[in-house]
């Protein structure tokens, strides 16, 4: 769609807060009027549609598309959109760990054995860890209780959780970042360790990298959601 308007306001909508386009509200694709709570992420929203050029880029603008997916896709049906997410927690990536490169071990121990205590400790859960990629079955109370946890977050918590979760594999270390419990840096270093290391020990690839780097964008956006809203 190509740029038709002049003027980006932020303005009152339903007991939040709207853009307008040149007077007129966003709506969002599903019509709904694109309303948020916090100034602060309205005001990130309006800064999107202000920078569009000649025509928009959806993934030029992240913060929109993010507010979009809560108010159409999350909110309409909190269960059903956090059942995909709330799987991850039979599946921990935080539990499986090398079984052949001692260094790896080290390095993996040394980042996500914090990160599983501070779940373990938050959500009185224990975890079963695993060396090498064989399935292993997480205690069912530890999946009921992460299952639990994801449900409780509103829609736009779990919007943000939502790519978290996809872009690491890890649910701890997405809901660690939703609770404002570690740094997103932190957290990214933490999901993406094997392929850092892959890389350390054995050279860069021009593909991989790129590919890397798109998913940081996607990671940093959804921390920069959960920060506004």
């Amino acid at each position: 769609m190509k740029r038709f308007w002049k003027d980006v306001a932020v303005v009152p909508e339903g007991g939040g807060w709207g853009i307008a386009l040149d007077g007129r509200p966003v709506r969002t694709p599903q019509r709904t009027p694109l309303a948020v709570a916090s100034t602060a992420l309205a005001e990130a929203i309006a800064a999107e549609w202000r920078a569009v050029g000649e025509t928009i880029d959806p993934a030029a603008m992240p913060m929109t598309g993010l507010s979009n997916a809560a108010i159409d896709i999350a909110a309409p049906d909190l269960s059903a959109f956090a059942a995909p997410v709330a799987a991850y927690a039979a599946s921990e990536l935080f539990c499986y760990r090398e079984d052949r490169d001692a260094m790896l071990l080290a390095e993996q121990a040394a980042l996500w054995n914090p990160l599983l205590a501070w779940a373990e400790a938050r959500y009185g859960v224990e975890f079963a860890i695993t060396q090498g990629i064989l399935p292993v079955d997480q205690p069912p109370a530890t999946v009921a209780a992460l299952r639990g946890a994801v449900l409780a977050l509103d829609a736009w918590r779990l919007t943000a959780l939502t790519p978290l979760v996809t872009i690491g594999g890890s649910l701890v270390a997405g809901l660690a970042l939703v609770e404002a419990a570690h740094d997103a840096d932190a957290l990214w270093q933490a999901v993406s360790l094997d392929e850092l290391y892959q890389e350390r020990r054995w050279g860069a690839d021009a593909l991989a990298i790129a590919a890397r780097e798109t998913k940081r964008a996607d990671w940093d956006n959804a921390a920069r959601f959960l920060n506004l809203i």
